[in-house]
């Protein structure tokens, strides 16, 4: 059956959508094992704690208690509900600045919007330890946001690393300049593409609608849960259609190259489609729309939403890169990322990585 035949879209059964896209050579280096266990992880989100303090400084004052946890083993949005059910809170009050792994041990902030009980905050405090370390707290005025952080810090391990290590040193000396290209990681589709499929059968005017109880009360209104998984596949299909035109750059070896057409003036970006599409011109715009335009379905998801066309580099360029051989099969690496870049899209340019965390889950 035809697909685009049909009023609804419908995706195919098992749709094999591409996960996989060129790296910056067109090989790899080498190969490596990842996430043997959750300490060969280690993520720390880069939240400057003045920034959350705000103008009071002192730590004390604001609705919101601020609480960096340690965590193991433990999803983001489930730490989050279980916040929220510890504090008594509805599932929205508790926030947070971005998604971290769970295989891994990660240390990031939560926010909960605890007005007024500021002399309780230490008794509450004690009980989270029970479950997460609690490393640093504070009082703010504001709830935490998406991409509040300025980014996160790595150390991995990567284990059973076959390759010369001649050739694997120069390979991630080349990550510093030109970097490797930007993609979003393959867990932004969910197994085997599912958001996409999701994607698919929505209608794009669900985004349109507002969130329950905006502009009443108190202003604390939240999306449902079923507006927030519509929101997810719209994410998936917009981050697989950027990986698309980038992996087009990357095949005309332009992904590093401003083009005629190019809308920034100080990055080489793609695009993050929207109504309207995308707001380069000439050249650029042309490679785009090409690129885009070989998946009608999720680009068409596009046109009767309000969402305004966005950019993102095209570049993922580590900071404070450093690597050690613990022995001939073992790397230690520590580098940091910007808020919404992938290090697994980083290392998997200079490494075939065997994801052991995700092959457990297959077994």
């Amino acid at each position: 059956m035809n697909d685009t035949q049909n009023t609804t879209p419908v995706p195919v059964q098992g749709h094999n959508w591409r996960l996989q896209w060129p790296s910056s050579t067109g090989k790899c280096a080498a190969s490596a094992d990842v996430k043997h266990c959750a300490d060969d992880f280690q993520v720390s989100e880069v939240l400057d704690k003045a920034s959350i303090q705000g103008e009071n400084g002192s730590g004390n004052a604001g609705e919101h208690l601020c609480l960096r946890l340690q965590k193991t083993g433990d999803n983001t949005e489930y730490v989050a509900r279980e916040l929220a059910a510890m504090a008594d809170l509805r599932p929205f009050d508790v926030s947070f600045c971005g998604l971290k792994d769970r295989h891994a041990v990660t240390w990031q902030w939560f926010s909960l919007y605890r007005p007024g009980q500021n002399d309780s905050d230490a008794d509450f405090i004690a009980s989270v330890s029970e479950h997460w370390p609690v490393t640093d707290s504070c009082r703010s005025a504001s709830k935490l946001r998406r991409g509040d952080h300025s980014g996160n810090s790595f150390r991995i391990i990567l284990r059973n690393v076959a390759g010369e290590q001649s050739v694997i040193d120069q390979a991630l000396e080349r990550l510093t300049r030109p970097g490797a290209p930007n993609y979003f990681g393959p867990q932004r589709f969910g197994h085997n593409g599912t958001n996409l499929d999701n994607a698919l059968l929505l209608n794009p005017r669900s985004l349109n609608r507002p969130a329950k109880g905006r502009g009443k009360g108190r202003g604390r209104g939240g999306r449902s849960s079923q507006d927030s998984k519509n929101v997810l596949y719209f994410s998936a299909a917009r981050s697989w259609l950027f990986n698309e035109v980038l992996a087009a750059r990357v095949n005309n070896g332009s992904w590093c190259q401003s083009m005629a057409g190019e809308p920034d003036e100080q990055k080489v970006t793609g695009p993050l489609w929207g109504d309207g599409g995308t707001r380069a011109t000439g050249e650029q715009e042309q490679l785009e729309r090409s690129a885009v335009a070989a998946n009608p379905q999720l680009a068409a998801l596009f046109g009767s939403t309000r969402m305004q066309p966005e950019r993102r580099p095209l570049q993922l360029v580590p900071q404070n890169l450093n690597w050690e051989w613990q022995d001939s099969t073992t790397l230690a690496i520590e580098f940091t990322l910007g808020a919404g870049q992938y290090a697994t899209t980083l290392l998997a340019d200079v490494f075939a990585l065997q994801d052991l965390a995700l092959s457990r889950l297959n077994e």
